[in-house]
C-alpha cells in the first residue's frame, strides 16, 4: 500500500475521532516513505477524552428521518443511541468510547481508597475480612464481616452509642466515594446536627459489603445506621453511590426487606445534595416510626 493511501486512512480516523487531518508533505516522515505520526487534538498533548459529554451525545446516524426526535433522544438517556454504523461495526468514535468506558469501569473497581485521601479528610477506617480487592471481589461473604480488631476499635470508639451513625465505603466503585465525598457528606452530617439528631463520627470501611452495616451497627449500638457505598460501575457511570439504611442492624435479625435504600446518587442521577436531604429525612422517619423498609412503608401507609 502506498504511503499517501495509508496517510489517508490516518486522516479520515482522526479526523472522525476529532484529531484533524494531517498533511504529509508537512510531515518529514512522510518526506522519507514512512506513515505520519497522529496530531494529538487535546490540549494535554493526547486525544481529546472520550468522556466529554460531546462524545457521549455523539450521533453517527446519516441523514435520519427525524432528526430533532433522535437528538431527544440521545439527550434524554446515557444508552448508546443513534451511534450508526460502518458496514457491520460501529463507526471508530463510538467504539472507541465504548471501550473507554469499559476501562474506567474496570478500572474503579480495582482501584484503592489513598490513605492519603482518608488521612487528609480524617476518617477513621475500620476493615471487612477481604484483606485485598482480589479476595473482595471472589469472597463476598468475608466483605460482610468487620476483622476481630475493627469491631473491638469500633466499641471503643463509640463507648457512648449515637442517635445515627454513617458510615462509608469503597464497595464496587472507588470514584463513587471520591467524587461524590465533598458533596454529599458535609451537607448530610450538617442536616442531621440541625434537625437536633446526634450523629457519631463518620468512618470509612475498607473493601466493605452492604450487610457489613449490621456488624458495625451493634458494635456501634447506634439507632439508626447509614450506609454510603459504591455501586457497581456501568459502562460510562462508574461515580454512581447508593445509601443502604436501616434501624436497629442486627446480624441476627436483619434480612433486606429492612433497608431503605436511595440509588444512583451522582451528578448525572440523584445529585449529592439532594440526596444527603432526602436521607436526612429519611433518618427523621425512621426514628419516629421505629421501622425502616418494607416496615417503615407499612408505617407510613
Amino acid at each position: 500500500m502506498e504511503n499517501l493511501d495509508i496517510q489517508a486512512i490516518v486522516n479520515a480516523v482522526l479526523k472522525e475521532i476529532g484529531g484533524g487531518a494531517k498533511d504529509p508533505a508537512a510531515c518529514p516522515a512522510a518526506a522519507a516513505g514512512a506513515p505520519a505520526a497522529p496530531k494529538p487534538a487535546g490540549d494535554d498533548g493526547g486525544l481529546e477524552d472520550l468522556g466529554l459529554p460531546k462524545f457521549k451525545r455523539y450521533s453517527g446516524v446519516k441523514d435520519p428521518k427525524k432528526p430533532d426526535v433522535l437528538k431527544e433522544f440521545i439527550k434524554a438517556t446515557g444508552a448508546r443511541l443513534g451511534v450508526g454504523r460502518v458496514g457491520p461495526r460501529p463507526p471508530t468514535t463510538p467504539y472507541l468510547r465504548f471501550l473507554a468506558d469499559h476501562s474506567r469501569s474496570k478500572g474503579t473497581v480495582f482501584k484503592e481508597v489513598p490513605d492519603e485521601w482518608l488521612a487528609k479528610n480524617k476518617l477513621k477506617v475500620v476493615h471487612s475480612q477481604a484483606g485485598d480487592k482480589d479476595t473482595y471481589l471472589t469472597r463476598p461473604d468475608l466483605g460482610r464481616k468487620l476483622t476481630e480488631e475493627s469491631v473491638a476499635e469500633l466499641k471503643k470508639m463509640y463507648q457512648t452509642p449515637p442517635k445515627v451513625q454513617v458510615v462509608l465505603s469503597d464497595g464496587l466503585s472507588t470514584d463513587a466515594l471520591l467524587v461524590n465525598y465533598e458533596e454529599i457528606l458535609p451537607p448530610l452530617m450538617n442536616g442531621l446536627k440541625n434537625a437536633g439528631i446526634n450523629a457519631g463520627e463518620p468512618v470509612f470501611l475498607r473493601h466493605g459489603r452492604v450487610k457489613a452495616e449490621d456488624v458495625i451497627g451493634e458494635a456501634v449500638g447506634c439507632e439508626v445506621l447509614v450506609l454510603l457505598i459504591g455501586e457497581r460501575p456501568g459502562l460510562g457511570q462508574s461515580e454512581s453511590m447508593s445509601c443502604y439504611a436501616i434501624y436497629k442492624p442486627s446480624v441476627a435479625k436483619t434480612v433486606e426487606s429492612d433497608r431503605t435504600v436511595v440509588s444512583n446518587i451522582h451528578s448525572g442521577g440523584t445529585p449529592p445534595v439532594e440526596a444527603a436531604a432526602v436521607i436526612v429525612d429519611l433518618v427523621k422517619q425512621m426514628l419516629a416510626k421505629k421501622a425502616s423498609g418494607i416496615a417503615l412503608t407499612q408505617a407510613q401507609a
